[in-house]
């Protein structure tokens, strides 16, 4: 079948035979943005096309410059910084391509620095005003410099534009939370929450992890956070689409909650003894640092102390393997593991520090 030039949503050229490979690839662009649960819609654009866009010889700018970028963000001991300046060049020339933001967003965050995210923005916002999600990538920065009156002002702005951007719902629950409106934030969440039934594991889990908490500063009852852990992080393992991992990371970051709190008792212990019991499999290890460390954390709060040490070992072995820019940073992480982990054993000697 012939290449024809055809547009993506951004309104940017790719070399595609079919439609139906350009429907595929614009719907996976929109999973990416609105965190939705089907991001293997992209494998239909090959069915159509077996040479569908990027990395072939008649490949366009734009799909030779996103085919860069990705290429080098998925290689082995990238230089973040210059993965970063690769999706900066991108974006100079292609501006409204938002799931080349989204990616820019995903790796300021694990690098730690939102001003740069937030300048890169800054740069494509003119032309992406009345986009949707673009407000709720811009609140992100803000709120994490702590501009909040900004990042209410972003996010409410991406409410307004779609109602269902679930992205903008958590930035909007953020603010309220600083504010110390936890019965505010309750009601406008979970007056939402139906539209998140097509989020990911991750997003759908994370925004009731953040009503939970809501209750939790509230003073609310127990059981609430008892109800929304069973009936809202638990329960959606039992999904057939379910990403277990994203579940794994906001059922133990609220169980941490807890336990900072010195409120783990009881019904709860009981509960991170099962989810303990699934993150012994190491097929759930190594996926994110972030993940990671919480396992570490919650592998030695209920005494599986060898496998904490096994996974904190593993993780100072990767980190052996990183250049020696990336190893600066990442050692903080080994240190904070250790740290959570000695929280529940009352001594950090057991893993080797």
């Amino acid at each position: 079948m012939d290449k024809t030039l055809r547009c993506v949503r951004w309104g940017y050229e790719v070399n595609a035979s079919s439609d139906e490979c350009i429907n595929a690839i614009d719907s996976y662009f929109h999973q990416v943005l609105s965190y939705g649960r089907n991001w293997k819609v992209i494998l239909e654009a090959p069915l159509d096309d077996k040479d569908c866009v990027l990395g072939n010889e008649q490949s366009t700018p734009y799909e030779k410059a996103v085919f860069e970028a990705v290429s080098y963000l998925i290689s082995e001991d990238r230089d973040d910084d210059l993965a970063l300046e690769l999706h900066t060049q991108l974006l100079q020339r292609f501006p409204k391509d938002l799931a080349s933001l989204k990616r820019a967003q995903v790796l300021c965050f694990y690098m730690g620095q939102p001003a740069p995210f937030l300048s890169l923005v800054q740069q494509v916002l003119p032309v992406n005003q009345e986009e949707s999600y673009i407000h709720g990538m811009l609140a992100f920065p803000l709120l994490e410099l702590g501009r909040m009156e900004e990042a209410a002002a972003a996010s409410r702005k991406g409410y307004e534009i779609n109602k269902e951007d679930a992205w903008a719902h958590h930035f909007l629950c953020h603010v309220l939370q600083h504010e110390c409106k936890f019965k505010e934030a309750v009601e406008f969440m979970e007056e939402l929450s139906e539209s998140w039934q097509s989020c990911s594991s991750f997003l759908y889990t994370h925004n009731w992890w953040h009503i939970a908490l809501c209750y939790l500063e509230g003073g609310s009852p127990m059981s609430k956070i008892e109800e929304i852990y069973d009936n809202h992080i638990w329960k959606e393992l039992e999904k057939g689409d379910t990403v277990p991992p994203e579940v794994y990371l906001n059922a133990i970051a609220l169980l941490l909650r807890l336990d900072v709190r010195d409120a783990l008792k009881g019904s709860f212990e009981d509960r991170l003894k099962l989810l303990a019991a699934r993150l012994t499999d190491q097929e759930n290890w190594y996926m994110s640092w972030h993940l990671d460390i919480l396992i570490v954390w919650a592998l030695a709060k209920v005494g599986e102390t060898s496998r904490a040490r096994e996974l904190l070992e593993g993780l100072k072995l990767r980190l052996s393997k990183m250049n020696k820019k990336k190893q600066q940073v990442m050692q903080k992480g080994i240190q904070l593991g250790a740290e959570l982990a000695g929280r529940s054993v009352s001594a950090v000697r057991f893993l080797g520090f």
